[in-house]
């Protein structure tokens, strides 16, 4: 066990069965992950590379119209890791032939030496990344 590692990431979706079809069945399985539980309401995905889960749960009726906006309190993003570049920019054809929302091509940014990542948003506006970060020293 390594202390800090992601366990799970849970989020809340106005829309499960839509956006999991549309957005998360797509991207989950090209990030490795594979949906091991479907309950009435929510849907289970993990990484046994990663070896870490991703939750999606259907909102409550009364919170479903409620979109999630950048930058308020709560989850800001959530950063997905690649291997490589390649990864990165197969990931933004996807996103791109999905018509989902790509609020950032890949790029390199200057968070830190050979930082290069794609930025999109999910059918409710929850911000992801893809990053591939060079280990110190060379790709």
């Amino acid at each position: 066990m390594t202390l800090g590692r992601m366990h799970h990431l849970g989020l809340a979706l106005s829309d499960l069965k839509t956006a999991e079809q549309t957005f998360y069945r797509p991207v989950l399985t090209f990030l490795g992950y594979r949906k091991i539980e479907d309950e009435n309401g929510m849907t289970l995905w993990f990484s046994e590379t990663a070896l870490a889960a991703v939750n999606l749960w259907q909102a409550p009726p009364e919170l479903a119209a409620t979109r999630h906006r950048d930058y308020t309190p709560g989850l800001q993003h959530f950063a997905f890791e690649a291997d490589n570049r390649e990864e990165v920019d197969a990931l933004y054809r996807l996103l791109q032939s999905m018509q989902a929302t790509v609020l950032d091509p890949p790029s390199e940014y200057d968070y830190s030496p050979g930082y290069y990542a794609v930025f999109f948003a999910d059918p409710d506006g929850i911000k992801f990344e893809l990053v591939h970060m060079p280990p110190p020293g060379g790709d």
